[in-house]
């Protein structure tokens, strides 16, 4: 994990498979959207933007939520970045599940996040940020919702669970756009790609992981911030890929109050060596860094 940047984060890795699905690609195996726009209109007549979700196990349409036009005071629900630590925001359920093809963003100043459709707020998520984390991979939606990816935790290990959340939001309150690739890491094969509807764009086979005692957490979770922090001198210059995910084990790192995974730059990247993070080389840091914030990265064991 790096050592700190301007506000002290921490970093790891993960990874899925694609499939076609509808107008565009879906993460695999089960759920998907099958009908979304290559982009949203702000402003424009608000027709559905998200087809109802079918689950490929049942090929049934999924619960479909009634709409909540209720306008809601953001500055009184807490930020949800990735400082932030909020008991009322769910942790991930279904970690090795489906995500769709589809990034969302808020619209205005932010969006009010929900643990479940039709409840009250939680939290949330503003449009800009100065740590990112505002751009979210959608796992799955309907006409007036979106599940998605969100920055933050819900506990602080090792008493509470800091695993990567998830809330919704309403269609309403969001631009939806596609994403055309999305980051596999495979541990146990030491391999990382980047996979797109063309192929597969092999990145690296030969990095670091996480030690036993500080393990790279595996799951789906997504593109949170890039950049470069001169202080890290060990990173040479190379961007680090900050993830939305934080370490299972650590409350934070090297002071901080957070323990954020990430992709970076290391001179040793052999073996479980790391707090987390992912150590690569330089070309494999420089192609990471060029993907968009918001883009899926799943991590399997």
């Amino acid at each position: 994990m790096p050592r700190r940047p301007a506000a002290a984060l921490i970093v790891g890795v993960l990874g899925g498979l694609l499939i076609a699905g509808g107008t565009g690609w879906a993460l695999s195996p089960a759920l998907s959207l099958s009908a979304l726009p290559s982009e949203r209109i702000v402003g424009a007549e608000r027709d559905p933007v998200v087809a109802p979700a079918t689950d490929a196990r049942t090929s049934e349409p999924a619960t479909a939520y009634p709409a909540d036009d209720t306008r809601y005071d953001l500055a009184s629900l807490p930020l949800i970045d990735v400082r932030s630590v909020n008991p009322a925001v769910p942790v991930d359920d279904d970690p090795t599940g489906a995500l769709s093809s589809s990034l969302a963003r808020p619209l205005g100043s932010g969006a009010p996040v929900f643990a479940e459709p039709g409840g009250t707020p939680v939290g949330y998520l503003p449009r800009t940020h100065h740590y990112g984390g505002t751009t979210v991979p959608v796992v799955t939606g309907e006409e007036h919702w979106v599940k998605v990816l969100l920055p933050g935790r819900q506990g602080v290990p090792p008493q509470g669970d800091g695993g990567q959340t998830v809330g919704w939001l309403r269609v309403a309150d969001v631009e939806i756009a596609p994403t055309e690739s999305y980051v596999e890491v495979q541990l146990s094969a030491n391999t990382i790609d980047i996979v797109t509807a063309a192929g597969r764009e092999r990145v690296s086979d030969q990095f670091a992981w996480g030690k036993l005692a500080t393990p790279t957490p595996s799951g789906r979770t997504f593109i949170m911030w890039t950049t470069v922090v001169p202080e890290f001198r060990y990173t040479e210059g190379h961007p680090v890929v900050y993830l939305g995910i934080q370490s299972p084990v650590m409350a934070g790192f090297d002071g901080g109050d957070v323990a954020v995974t990430a992709f970076h730059y290391y001179r040793q990247r052999v073996g479980d060596t790391s707090f987390g993070c992912i150590y690569l080389d330089g070309p494999a840091t420089d192609r990471l860094a060029q993907l968009a914030a918001g883009t899926p990265v799943i991590i399997h064991p």
